[in-house]
């Protein structure tokens, strides 16, 4: 198959793009700048229509992973990039050779705040969702599943928690804390979470291409299944990087009140002439949420209609983030 895929300087979408050429796939990339990819790289906004028309041209299947993924920002920059990209992409698809779409989501676009034990995949609300990134990647997961058709068939994946080796985003955020003493258990740390690692995510987003017949019009909520008390994991994390395992616990909420804080900082930076620009907010009530309540999926339905499993394990993970950070000492 001909497949584009969008994002693929992350880590994630790096992933997806060597599993689909393993298997003999011609993969093209679309990235805003250079980034060394081996396969064929075309450099161009997913919102600039012109630069997503020649992308997609010839092309037989789309893994839609492009986003703005920060925590905290200006709507304006997510609203680009996550929903007008969507837009750009799917209306493309939709006009040219493509026949499979999976748009790469997130659980966050139907969290409203509460604790996710053992929850589904709900309907994506952008009214409810929590923060600029899960507002605009609920609105883009709508436009996405809105154009499935017997022309385009799409599906959407919400894979939650994505980790491994060379992540600087969950990974290299907790390590970077714990490294300076600033990483908190929030309560008791004994709220469940669930995560993914890289590998098992790529190869369901791939599972979700194949099968977008059987999936398409819905979306997957995608975990390794192996929920963990978010204090051990934590820990386990900080093990596995070198890192002094976090001693520090605040009550969540004074966490919560705490993140408050820092957004209504923010928020003046924004409005307030020579205020400090806050750009990587040492906590925010979103934060504050996601580690002190439990977020984890039944998996079965996600197993069955993806013909999936994951096949690297949670500990499995670890000792390969552990060998990474060896190598890199």
């Amino acid at each position: 198959m001909r497949v584009l895929v969008t994002g693929a300087s992350g880590m994630l979408g790096r992933a997806v793009a060597d599993t689909l050429a393993g298997r003999g796939d011609e993969v093209t990339v679309l990235q805003r700048r250079p980034s060394g990819s081996p396969y064929r790289e075309l450099l161009g906004d997913v919102a600039d229509e012109s630069a997503v028309t020649r992308a997609l041209a010839g092309q037989e299947g789309v893994v839609h992973l492009a986003a703005k993924v920060d925590v905290v920002g200006p709507w304006e920059g997510y609203r680009r990039a996550n929903i007008e990209g969507t837009r750009t992409l799917v209306e493309g698809a939709c006009r040219g050779s493509v026949q499979r779409f999976v748009q790469v989501s997130s659980p966050s676009v139907a969290h409203a705040g509460s604790s996710l034990a053992g929850a589904g995949a709900e309907p994506a609300d952008p009214d409810r969702a929590r923060g600029n990134y899960a507002r605009s990647k609920a609105s883009a997961e709508l436009i996405a599943l809105g154009a499935d058709s017997d022309d385009l068939v799409v599906t959407a994946v919400r894979p939650h928690l994505v980790w491994g080796p060379g992540d600087t985003q969950l990974i290299g955020r907790i390590l970077e804390r714990a490294r300076a003493g600033r990483l908190p258990v929030l309560g008791r740390g004994t709220s469940l979470v669930d995560t993914t690692y890289v590998t098992n995510a790529a190869d369901a987003i791939v599972a979700a291409l194949d099968r977008a017949d059987v999936a398409r019009g819905r979306a997957l909520v995608v975990t390794n299944g192996e929920p963990r008390p978010i204090g051990e994991l934590m820990r386990d994390i900080c093990v596995a990087g070198g890192v002094p395992a976090p001693r520090l616990h605040i009550p969540a909420r004074v966490a919560w009140a705490a993140g408050a804080a820092v957004e209504g900082a923010m928020a003046l930076s924004h409005v307030l002439p020579g205020v400090p620009e806050i750009t990587e907010p040492p906590l925010t009530r979103f934060l504050a949420e996601q580690l002190s309540t439990a977020h984890w999926f039944d998996q079965r339905h996600t197993r069955r209609v993806l013909d999936w499993t994951p096949r690297v394990t949670l500990d499995e993970g670890l000792e390969l983030l552990a060998a990474s950070a060896s190598r890199n000492q």
